[in-house]
């Protein structure tokens, strides 16, 4: 299988991206390897395919004091491991994957590294941008997640143009999580749904229409949808897998309403290290719990 290079500075790590892309060997070995990838997935498609895998993208830093790296030469390494994981994934018949970029607990950060973020997060997405063959390949659409406003002008003004961009692209889609937590996304839906309900029993009253639910409760109640359609990622099913890379469980605040019955999968490799075998053994894992979290579905 393709394998991750073992990155020393910031210019070898393109240097090794060029030459994976345009060695002869390296065409040679990807041939083969491309259609190892068809024969594997094949294999697996016999049973259940994951419609959507979360990613919460854990150890670019840990990865660049592995190899001595300067902390952005990690986050380089992690956005080459991005592309190469979007890539197995949608090739497999997944459709939704999502990424954890940025939680909003992270502007509590010192503000130099919150502006390093910030301007490395704006280089990833145009980055994206320039992946022109992976986005017209797969027919991704890239969707923001979160609270926008917070995000810094240039960085909000790259993701709006990635959304728009990729608009009219349905076949598989990116969800990325920035300016994110659960414990702000599920408050928020909260309050949007009772304003909602509110709003809607005033109307009732204004028409007269005093037979109705309203004034037996009925129409005041909150029900699980209503928060739902409200959420943030309301957008895309609930996900099949919740992949935390570097062999951490943590969920740190990340998609708690929506992983109630998800797979929980931590692979002890680094985020910049994850790659075919790791998302394959992501998903047979899945599909050997499949029976059991379906009960659970269908129990909730």
């Amino acid at each position: 299988m393709e394998l991750d290079p073992i990155i020393a500075t910031d210019t070898s790590l393109k240097q090794a991206e060029d030459e994976r892309s345009n060695g002869t060997i390296s065409k040679l070995l990807g041939g083969v390897n491309h259609t190892l990838r068809k024969l594997i997935f094949r294999v697996i498609s016999s049973r259940p395919i994951p419609e959507h895998i979360a990613f919460i993208l854990d150890g670019n830093r840990r990865f660049a004091k592995k190899w001595k790296l300067t902390e952005g030469a990690g986050h380089k390494a992690g956005f080459f491991a991005l592309m190469a994981v979007l890539k197995y994934c949608y090739e497999i018949g997944v459709k939704y994957v999502t990424i954890y970029a940025f939680s909003l607990d992270n502007f509590n950060r010192r503000p130099d590294e919150v502006q390093y973020v910030m301007d490395l997060m704006q280089e990833k997405i145009e980055g994206f941008l320039n992946e022109l063959t992976l986005i017209n390949q797969y027919g991704v659409r890239v969707l923001f997640i979160g609270d926008l406003d917070r995000l810094y002008e240039p960085v909000r003004i790259a993701a709006e143009k990635a959304m728009e961009a990729t608009a009219k692209n349905s076949r598989t889609y990116l969800l990325v999580c920035v300016a994110y937590t659960s414990s702000h996304e599920i408050p928020r839906a909260i309050h949007e749904a009772c304003q909602e309900k509110s709003e809607a029993n005033s109307i009732r009253v204004m028409n007269g229409d005093m037979n109705s639910d309203i004034n037996h409760g009925g129409q005041s109640v909150i029900k699980v949808l209503d928060l739902e359609k409200h959420m943030y990622m309301g957008v895309a099913p609930d996900p099949d897998i919740l992949v935390r890379s570097s062999g951490e469980t943590r969920l740190s605040n990340f998609l708690l309403w929506q992983t109630t019955n998800s797979f929980l999968y931590s692979p002890k490799a680094l985020w910049p290290e994850m790659g075919f075998w790791q998302v394959v053994w992501g998903i047979l894992e899945f599909q050997n719990n499949y029976q059991y979290y379906e009960k659970k579905k269908k129990q909730a």
